[in-house]
């Protein structure tokens, strides 16, 4: 633990009675005293708030800049309005997935929020391809996500600005004199906000939250079966640099003006893997979602196979679903096999357990569009 980096919360995890785990790089809080199912249940119908402190936070600027980051990233940034936010791609030359990314247009930059494990080399990529132009700074602040079907209330209170915002829009605020970014978004499925604040300022502006009525700290292993329900992707088990956007189901994350026939197509790495993938649709394999019967989770890494008892995938992410009561899954099959209805097997302990291939997300989402 002592070679593990810390949020600037890890002094108030501990007083809250965090049990703390090895996460990124990071000593991070995977449950409370409440405990990961009663979090999760809390977060469904309250209001959840997560340290998300350890992911990696960029500011890029000069001119042309949105320009600049379509050469590494397939979404339409050139499109994007200013205080608009937009799921991203970094993409391999081979097509793969590098990581992925929200990025925002604040305006006289792009800021951006990227996974915790990649923020290193995510930061020398575009250092690497984009420094020579335009200025690439890693930002020293806390990053909140407060979120539920409660967390309007609370930022009501708090910010009433801020909850005009509806979802994948930011702004920026002040709250008790101190700034703060606001993106209407988060990672559970349910309406919330990403508040990202100065790392000196982050614990007590936490500690506020924490004090509103509809509030329980949330750790990572909650956090993990409330994406999952969402079906949402968790970068080096849902996708990777072997997975392509198109295996991976997120085709959408490919601006349309970047598609052959767009006015700006291509010009990212892989572009001709993952276009001619995404016209042609001769991929063999493809992301799904995964539903069993009974109550034990088949857990990530768990060998999907067909009747006949022969491999045909694996689990990328895998729990149980306190919201829907069932196993919830994700996983690669063959393409024959991922239309909705369509059954696999999970081995598990030895036992073959029937899963039904299911359309994503599992749970409703809460997203607040207006």
């Amino acid at each position: 633990m002592s070679e593990l980096k810390q949020t600037p919360l890890h002094a108030l995890h501990l007083q809250l009675g965090a049990k703390m785990v090895p996460f990124a790089g990071y000593e991070m809080p995977v449950q409370y005293p409440l405990g990961v199912k009663k979090e999760h249940e809390h977060t469904r119908q309250k209001c959840g708030l997560f340290d998300v402190s350890h992911m990696g936070q960029i500011s890029v600027s000069g001119n042309n800049v949105a320009e600049a980051l379509e050469t590494l990233i397939p979404a339409d940034l050139v499109g994007l309005a200013k205080g608009a936010q937009r799921y991203g791609l970094f993409t391999s030359t081979e097509g793969g997935i590098i990581d992925d990314l929200m990025v925002v247009n604040a305006g006289d930059h792009f800021y951006l929020v990227v996974n915790a494990a990649c923020k290193d080399q995510d930061l020398a990529h575009l250092r690497l391809n984009l420094a020579s132009t335009h200025e690439v700074e890693t930002l020293d602040r806390g990053l909140l996500a407060l979120q539920g079907p409660q967390a309007r209330d609370v930022m009501q209170r708090l910010c009433p600005e801020a909850c005009e915002l509806v979802f994948m829009q930011h702004g920026r605020f002040t709250i008790a004199g101190q700034e703060v970014w606001v993106s209407r978004s988060g990672y559970t499925g349910e309406d919330g906000f990403e508040i990202s604040v100065a790392a000196d300022a982050c614990e007590a502006f936490a500690e506020r939250l924490l004090a509103e009525p509809e509030v329980e700290a949330i750790g990572l292993g909650a956090r993990d079966s409330l994406r999952l329900e969402a079906g949402l992707c968790l970068y080096g088990h849902d996708m990777d640099m072997q997975t392509t956007p198109v295996e991976a189901g997120l085709i959408w994350a490919i601006g349309k003006p970047r598609r052959h026939g767009g006015e700006r197509a291509g010009g990212f790495p892989g572009a001709d893997v993952i276009l001619h993938q995404v016209d042609a649709k001769d991929h063999t394999r493809k992301r799904v979602g995964l539903l069993a019967d009974g109550r034990a989770p088949v857990r990530e890494g768990a060998q999907l196979v067909d009747e006949a008892g022969n491999e045909i995938g694996v689990v990328t992410s895998g729990s149980f679903g306190p919201s829907i009561g069932k196993p919830v899954a994700m996983g690669y099959v063959p393409r024959e096999l991922e239309a909705p209805q369509s059954t696999v097997f999970a081995v598990v302990r030895g036992k073959q357990l029937p899963m039904v291939v299911t359309p994503m997300p599992f749970v409703k989402p809460g997203y607040y569009r207006g």
